[in-house]
């Protein structure tokens, strides 16, 4: 049985007991330095009954991220991927710094996550999408698992049938193809079986999609800012193993109710 250990603690904490080369894959939703606290509200008629929030102020964000992704590169092993994910605030600035430490000739991939959901307002394109780096500690010594990725509907079906067999077309067709860099996904909802009253939710069908291509099965997957503990669900679904961290007192309660007596998920306070 593939296991979890969660760790009350910061990343900074939790990065520096880690051995190096030791990690499969690293899928982590930092702090977006938005400059905010980030909170959501539980109502019940109309009052307030919970709320739930973690600070995403910082005095100078890049030094933050920088220091983090020093220890993701000692970390990761020769084989192992690094998925960022942020959203249009710094993810520019995060690609360059990312090429410096990792090499520009190991970034694999810029993943958009289009969730198309929300208010629109009307000074701009509404914003409605995150960006998720993806690099690799050595390229082409790197794991992806083409042949276990979740296929999606072609856009344009009726195109697989010029120059192929019309069995061969609606066999292809049936199969679906694998996803480009673009993620159409859904968040998770205010009605999603998934919500769990948590600031920024990432939906399980978007870190499985990660987990599943870069990762060796009961490899170990790492998410040091976990949060409402969407990775470490996804990673136990996906049969690998698991090590994070979250320093907030209402993640850690959220991920216990979450994960409930579950015996292969261990608390480390």
């Amino acid at each position: 049985m593939n296991s979890a250990t969660i760790h009350k603690k910061s990343a900074t904490d939790l990065l520096v007991t880690i051995p190096d080369s030791s990690v499969d894959l690293i899928y982590t939703d930092p702090p977006f330095g938005t400059g905010d606290v980030q909170s959501l509200l539980k109502k019940s008629r109309g009052e307030i009954i919970s709320k739930i929030s973690y600070s995403d102020k910082h005095d100078n964000y890049l030094d933050f991220l920088e220091q983090h992704l020093h220890q993701f590169h000692r970390v990761l092993k020769d084989t192992g991927t690094l998925y960022l994910h942020l959203d249009w605030r710094w993810v520019h600035y995060a690609k360059v710094m990312c090429d410096g430490i990792f090499g520009y000739d190991n970034f694999l991939n810029h993943v958009v996550w289009s969730y198309n959901f929300g208010g629109r307002g009307k000074s701009c394109w509404p914003q409605k999408h995150d960006d998720i780096l993806v690099y690799a500690k050595n390229k082409g010594q790197h794991v992806f698992n083409w042949e276990d990725i979740d296929r999606i509907p072609y856009a344009a079906p009726e195109l697989q049938y010029m120059g192929r067999s019309k069995e061969e077309a609606e066999k292809r067709i049936a199969s679906g193809q694998v996803p480009t860099d673009v993620w159409s996904m859904s968040i998770v909802g205010t009605a999603s079986k998934e919500r769990l009253n948590y600031p920024n939710q990432k939906p399980i069908a978007l870190i499985k999609r990660v987990i599943t291509a870069s990762s060796p099965k009961d490899g170990l997957v790492l998410d040091p800012f976990l949060g409402s503990g969407s990775t470490a669900d996804a990673a136990l679904r996906c049969e690998r193993n698991f090590i994070g961290s979250d320093r907030g007192e209402e993640a850690i309660e959220v991920m216990k109710k979450r994960f409930g007596e579950m015996s292969n998920v261990t608390f480390i306070e």
